[in-house]
């Protein structure tokens, strides 16, 4: 190994952790302070690069490069402030899953936003004046701007420090990451706290960003290439602690800057390339950390907040309207075919929403039902496609045989990582199913051999009888008919409700003699099945199959198909995964902005319906009825 490369490579993840530290301490103090896990936040940090070069663009690429990153960090906080204000003090009383789903629509507003503003195309910015030059160490050359990014890090852990532990304001938040329902109670206005720690949050966000101006492009997909590796992070190191935050910044970047020094390594006849490894690094330290220290490196266990959603109703059987507009929909959908027989494009649509319909479904049993929240439900999914394509392909089984063996790989899966998970609960639960598919999408990512790599697994054909698209869809509805009957059943079995008295009262419920970690150890097993079970539809569908079925983003459609249409009613994954699957197709056909359309869409449903559409749709049932018996009241 170059003992020189090797200062350079980790002398730049030093600086490169410095600046991931920046975005995950403004993530972590959010959370800390308001529980709200911000899925903007990487958007402000891109945001805050955008505007640096703007603004550098603007004054002149002189001194005033350093002048741009302070207006731009500035203009970033205050527009935090202005999300806060506008929108997230409008759904602090709604369940967090739902506050998750109005940061992810805001997401896509600010990426849209930036596309008006900026254009597509990658923006670099110029250098940092005074620090241009680099430092040389044997034949490698390290820029003096990472020497000073190395140096911001601490300083700004200092700084934030001093202002936590040394001001009123400071204790003040402190405070209210022990207890703020208390701190409100005291008298202390918390709106306003929640305010101002929104906006520093986000100034540190747009400081990281701005801070890049000199090393990176600025481009679309800075927001959510920086956000995972920031909730990596903040988990490592714990949540709500700044201090964990940074030693876990600098441990994965060392670690990572070891494995590509160590490059390929040769042990008992194996060739291990360490290179590869780096790519889920911060992934599998996250795994192994939760596994170990549930609360993170420096964490402590989360606070139950007294300021809870209220209770749900109890589950019921569908009565005589509901059953006949169950079956209204699936006649509906059995007829469309034929009614739009010279439309062959809307066959395929409706395969694609009926695979969702049963995605979205399996995940809401994980986190209706079972109370568990995942961020990486894709892996199942992908698991079992994968799984049915292989069998095809490699073993050259029959296509209804594959069908039916894949999703038993995803159930076999889904056993394993929920013997891990069932251990921890809330946002530690959610990152470390995220860390679980990040691997298994690396692996899927890598493995040329096996997996085809990037390229994915092609020629994946459904037998000959179904080989028209009609034909498959029907077979489509059938399954997905059927397991979406027998997930209800499930849940309302003795087992459903065993599972939902863990998820609601879990000491209770041990006290009595329930079984609750395996109960829920279950949950994911049933749940993999039927993510696999959609998966290996997928992939017949579209005949190929790729690591992006892995990826975070289907995992993220899958969350906002549950929470749109309710997480806690049966029908909400259904009626979510139609309105997600019709609003993407319909918006992204009829406009260049479509994921800002989206996006408001779905602030407005948030706003408007914090039960989601289900929850909307009861309500004004329930509603007109009342006003029914009261006009007849009233005539009598």
């Amino acid at each position: 190994m170059d003992l020189a490369s090797f200062a350079v490579q980790t002398l730049s993840a030093l600086a490169n952790a410095s600046s991931l530290f920046l975005v995950a301490a403004g993530l972590s103090l959010i959370f800390g302070v308001t529980r709200v896990v911000n899925f903007a936040h990487g958007s402000f940090y891109m945001l805050g690069l955008y505007l640096a070069y703007a603004v550098a663009e603007r004054i002149g690429t002189g001194w005033g490069v350093w002048a741009a990153m302070v207006v731009a960090s500035v203009v970033v906080g205050v527009l935090g402030a202005v999300v806060e204000l506008g929108l997230l003090r409008r759904v602090y009383a709604a369940p967090e899953l739902f506050q998750l789903l109005a940061t992810f629509a805001l997401v896509l507003v600010l990426k849209d936003a930036a596309l008006w503003l900026f254009g597509p195309e990658d923006l670099l910015g110029p250098r940092a004046p005074g620090l241009s030059d680099a430092l040389v160490l044997g034949d490698h050359r390290l820029p003096s701007y990472d020497l000073f990014l190395m140096g911001m890090g601490p300083l700004i852990l200092l700084v934030m420090w001093c202002l936590l532990h040394r001001t009123r304001w400071g204790m003040l938040v402190r405070a209210a990451t022990q207890d703020r329902e208390m701190l409100g109670a005291l008298g202390v206005n918390q709106h306003w706290l929640y305010t101002g720690v929104f906006a520093l949050g986000s100034l540190l966000a747009g400081l990281g960003g701005a801070l890049q101006l000199p090393r990176e492009p600025a481009h679309l997909g800075l927001d959510m290439q920086i956000i995972g590796e920031a909730f990596v992070v903040v988990v490592v190191g714990g949540m709500g602690s700044l201090s964990g935050a940074f030693v876990a910044a600098v441990m994965i970047a060392l670690l990572k800057a070891l494995c590509i020094g160590l490059g390929t390594l040769e042990w008992m006849g194996l060739s291990l390339a360490m290179p590869k490894l780096a790519m889920v690094l911060e992934f599998l330290v996250m795994a192994v950390v939760l596994i170990a220290r549930p609360a993170g490196l420096m964490g402590q266990p989360q606070v139950i907040s007294r300021n809870s959603a209220p209770p749900e109703a109890p589950l019921r059987v569908m009565t005589r309207r509901q059953r006949g507009m169950t079956l209204a929909f699936v006649v509906a959908m059995a007829l469309m075919p034929i009614a739009l027989v010279d439309s062959p494009y809307v066959t395929v649509l409706a395969i694609d929403l009926l695979t969702a319909i049963l995605f979205a479904t399996s995940l809401h049993f994980l986190m209706g039902p079972a109370g568990l929240h995942s961020f990486g439900h894709a892996a199942f999914f992908g698991i079992g496609a994968y799984a049915a394509a292989l069998l095809v392909l490699r073993w050259l089984w029959p296509m209804e045989l594959a069908l039916l063996a894949g999703p038993w790989v995803s159930a076999l899966a889904g056993l394993i990582v929920g013997a891990f998970c069932v251990r921890l609960s809330g946002v530690y639960l959610a990152m470390l199913t995220l860390a679980f598919a990040q691997i298994v999408w690396s692996v899927a990512f890598q493995w040329d051999a096996v997996t085809g790599a990037s390229n994915g697994l092609n020629g994946i054909w459904p037998a000959s009888w179904l080989a028209s698209s009609t034909a498959f869809f029907y077979l489509c509805l059938v399954v997905v008919t059927l397991s979406v009957l027998a997930l209800r059943r499930v849940v309302l079995s003795p087992y459903g409700f065993a599972l939902r008295a863990g998820r609601d009262a879990p000491l209770r419920a041990a006290a009595i003699g329930l079984p609750v970690r395996s109960l829920q150890w279950m949950a994911f097993g049933i749940s993999g099945l039927f993510a696999g079970l959609a998966g290996a539809l997928f992939a017949f569908s579209k005949g190929s199959i790729s690591p992006d079925s892995l990826g975070v983003g289907r995992s993220v459609d899958g969350l906002v198909m549950v929470l749109l249409g309710g997480v806690q009613h049966l029908a909400g994954p259904v009626l979510g995964a139609f309105t997600f699957t019709w609003l993407q197709d319909t918006v992204a056909r009829n406009t260049e902005y479509w994921r800002a359309a989206l996006g408001a869409i779905m602030l407005l449903l948030v706003v408007l319906f914090p039960g989601g559409l289900v929850g909307w749709l009861s309500a004004t049932t329930a509603l007109l009825r009342h006003s029914r018996a009261w006009v007849r009241a009233w005539r009598s």
